[in-house]
């Protein structure tokens, strides 16, 4: 195509009002509004930037959220949906007896029967209330500070057994095997020093001491030794109960416990698998699930369950389900 021709130029200088000032104007007009709007562009470009990193970083964490409660899920997730067979259950319980160093005075599934009279020397006719615990385990210290002064004043009173199994379940959200390393302290005491083996798991379990299951930090043997002197354990005792004596055993029993399908939860997201804490009153299951969705007061409801008032808490009344009776429904 043709070009046009140029005009032809002249010697006049253009006044204000001529069309090439108003060309220059319209020119630098356009260039502001390309620098505004490029400026913008920056800026608009900056933002999302930074958005990005910030969902990077906010995926990052969900993702290390996600699989901290794999992590913690994970072993009941894989035995709720795994078949348990009788001849596994068998050769874990075997595997546990078959331990050449283990506590006398535990029963064949783990458990210390703590009464006012001892290590086990079970009260008549007063129930038997079984606490399956991880050191580790929030749940577990949040249920031993609400019905552990409870539960105490009734085992010194004579009106309950207490049954402790020790477990160790959490190690991997420790850095120095915890959960493995108090179980095994906690069976020492209550094989050495059973009068102090309940204000040892208190102290365990008091809200200014249990470390953190999500930020844990490290905790020291002679930490732990002070923690049991602190609670009355002959310093003597409390510097052996840190040796590991009974870390093997403890290992083979909490591979057990958790095949138990008396354990198993009865309702709730987890049912028919084991979690912690995990209690039963005169062998039969308490659901603390249904406790907790029902937002009432655990103590009040443990009473009721075991039938005695909270004003014969620590008296010579025994409980009204005796040694053989399943625990008593709220209204």
């Amino acid at each position: 195509m043709a070009q046009n021709p140029k005009r032809k130029s002249t010697n006049t200088k253009p006044t204000s009002g001529s069309s090439s000032t108003r060309a220059s104007r319209n020119t630098n007009a356009s260039n502001r509004h390309r620098a505004a709007a490029e400026q913008a562009e920056r800026e608009q470009l900056a933002l999302i930037a930074k958005e990005r990193k910030q969902q990077t970083i906010i995926g990052i964490v969900v993702v290390a959220v996600v699989v901290a409660l794999v992590a913690i899920a994970g072993f009941s997730v894989w035995r709720a949906n795994r078949p348990v067979s009788e001849a596994t259950v068998q050769q874990s319980y075997d595997a546990a007896q078959a331990v050449k160093t283990k506590p006398t005075g535990a029963n064949s599934k783990g458990g210390f029967l703590i009464s006012k009279d001892g290590l086990n020397k079970k009260i008549a006719k007063a129930p038997t209330v079984e606490i399956y615990m991880d050191f580790l385990c929030p749940g577990c210290g949040s249920l031993n500070r609400s019905l552990d002064p409870t539960l105490t004043a009734m085992e010194q009173a004579g009106q309950v057994n207490l049954e402790i199994y020790p477990s160790a379940f959490l190690d991997s959200l420790s850095t120095d095997e915890y959960s493995t390393r108090t179980a095994s302290q906690v069976a020492y005491i209550a094989q050495n020093d059973p009068d102090h083996v309940l204000a040892f798991i208190a102290n365990l379990f008091a809200e200014d001491f249990q470390p953190s299951e999500s930020a844990y930090k490290a905790v020291s043997d002679a930490t732990l030794q002070q923690l049991a002197v602190k609670s009355g354990v002959p310093s003597d005792v409390a510097k052996k109960s840190t040796a590991g004596t009974y870390k093997s055993w403890i290992t083979k029993i909490s591979a057990y416990t958790p095949l138990r399908k008396e354990l198993w939860n009865v309702s709730g997201s987890n049912k028919g698998q084991m979690t912690t804490p995990t209690v039963r009153i005169n062998q039969n299951y308490w659901d603390l699930v249904s406790i907790e969705s029902a937002n009432s007061d655990l103590v009040s409801d443990f009473l009721t369950a075991v039938g005695l008032q909270e004003s014969q808490i620590g008296s010579s009344t025994l409980p009204s389900i005796g040694s053989n009776g399943k625990p008593l429904a709220v209204n």
